[in-house]
């Protein structure tokens, strides 16, 4: 058995805790993602896979329950901690990629890289060219969002994502807003960052051609995991 990036034990979330309106999201998650791990979260719209998304990249905090990240508890900390376990750890893919429309694509590719730096600096740079030839925007890198495509834009947001060598990637619909060809890009180049980095992977889609294409299957239905199924190795995948 692999070492675990994620454990959650017990993973409750409430909504509206001491008003009218109480909601529960999450109903008791128990769940171990391992290093190197590619998975699926899938379930119908409301089943509450964006928020458990959420606890687990360290953006929100759960009502109940125990979350680790790489082997450490993240359940006491305060948010300067939080901030740093999740600048170490994790990167981030949403279906809308949250570029700033100011910066160039370099610039987005650095900007964690910045933003942890105080400052730009030739490494980060470097890297950041790096990556977005791996993504395969070599002579992209000076133009803005505005100038570039959605699934040029998404690409970019990976890059961004990977800038840190985070240890997991967390994409939320990653591929929702772009057409089937340029999805299995995407989907493709998370893949082969996955192999060649061994950042684990957990994507949430509701894409059955993408879920299917993954390590793992974990469903969720009204806030409770209802499966987790092993995929078959798929040489095509």
């Amino acid at each position: 058995m692999r070492p675990a990036i994620v454990e959650l034990q017990g993973i409750r979330k409430i909504y509206g805790i001491g008003t009218p309106v109480v909601t529960k999201v999450l109903h008791g998650i128990d769940l171990r993602l391992e290093e190197g791990e590619f998975a699926a979260l899938i379930g119908p719209s409301g089943s509450g896979k964006s928020t458990l998304l959420n606890l687990i990249g360290l953006l929100e905090h759960a009502t109940a329950g125990e979350i680790a990240i790489a082997g450490e508890s993240a359940t006491e900390l305060d948010e300067v901690a939080l901030t740093e376990l999740r600048g170490r750890n994790i990167g981030f893919v949403f279906q809308f990629h949250y570029l700033l429309p100011a910066f160039t694509a370099l610039e987005n590719v650095m900007m964690p890289a910045i933003i942890r730096d105080g400052s730009p600096t030739p490494r980060a740079e470097a890297d950041a060219n790096e990556l977005l030839a791996k993504v395969g925007l070599a002579g992209h890198e000076y133009k803005k969002p505005s100038q570039l495509s959605g699934g040029q834009q998404q690409r970019v947001a990976i890059a961004r994502s990977l800038s840190l060598s985070p240890r997991l990637i967390l994409a939320d619909e990653p591929t929702g807003n772009l057409d089937t060809h340029t999805a299995d890009e995407i989907f493709a180049l998370l893949r082969e960052f996955n192999r060649e980095r061994g950042s684990a992977c957990l994507i949430v889609t509701h894409d059955p051609r993408l879920a299917g294409r993954c390590d793992r299957k974990i469903e969720l239905v009204d806030g409770d995991i209802v499966g987790s199924h092993e995929i078959a190795a798929d040489a095509d995948r």
